[in-house]
């Protein structure tokens, strides 16, 4: 077989295969005689079938992944360390567009706090026993700066458990790990 032949036999068994070009389409630039019958072989030589084979049996050390359960995904609640109760309070409106401690602007309005030691960034819930309510806030800031207070919360996040009212209310702690 020729080159030119050779390389139309690859081109167009590619576009068969593919299906990107229909057949017509191919053009008179490769327009021979034997064109068609190249074609005519290429796709005769695939075995048709009305219905699918039966698939041959498993030998020798074979997986069948019919019999594979999948995985169950269970999800898993965050690790807590209680840190204990305390007395939380929030600051709000006065220090609102300030500097806190870790360089960053306070917002009221964000699920943040102050604590006097525990690291930036760390993730705390704080619950409210008297109603159940809690929420998760950022530490960002240092503080409370009055005796008996543990933590100085964001107006948004006294908000969520219901301290707003009275100023300050006794709280539960744990680190969301």
């Amino acid at each position: 077989m020729s080159k030119a032949k050779s390389s139309f036999s690859r081109r167009l068994a590619l576009v068969a295969l593919v299906g990107v070009l229909p057949l017509p389409m191919v053009g008179s630039a490769f327009a021979e005689e034997s064109e068609p019958q190249v074609a005519a072989s290429f796709v005769a030589s695939f075995e048709t079938f009305e219905t699918l084979p039966e698939a041959p049996e498993a030998e020798g050390n074979v997986v069948d992944i019919t019999e594979i359960d999948p995985p169950i995904e269970i999800e898993e609640e965050p690790e807590t360390r209680s840190l204990g109760t305390g007395v939380a309070s929030y600051y709000g409106r006065r220090f609102h567009g300030r500097l806190t401690a870790n360089g960053e602007r306070f917002n009221m309005n964000a699920m943040t706090a102050a604590h006097k030691t525990l690291p930036f960034g760390t993730r705390v819930r704080v619950t409210n026993p008297r109603n159940g309510k809690a929420v998760v806030v950022r530490i960002n800031d240092r503080g409370p700066f009055i005796r008996g207070r543990t933590i100085d919360l964001s107006r948004a996040a006294a908000g969520e458990i219901g301290i707003i009212s009275r100023g300050h209310g006794r709280v539960e702690l744990d680190i969301i790990g």
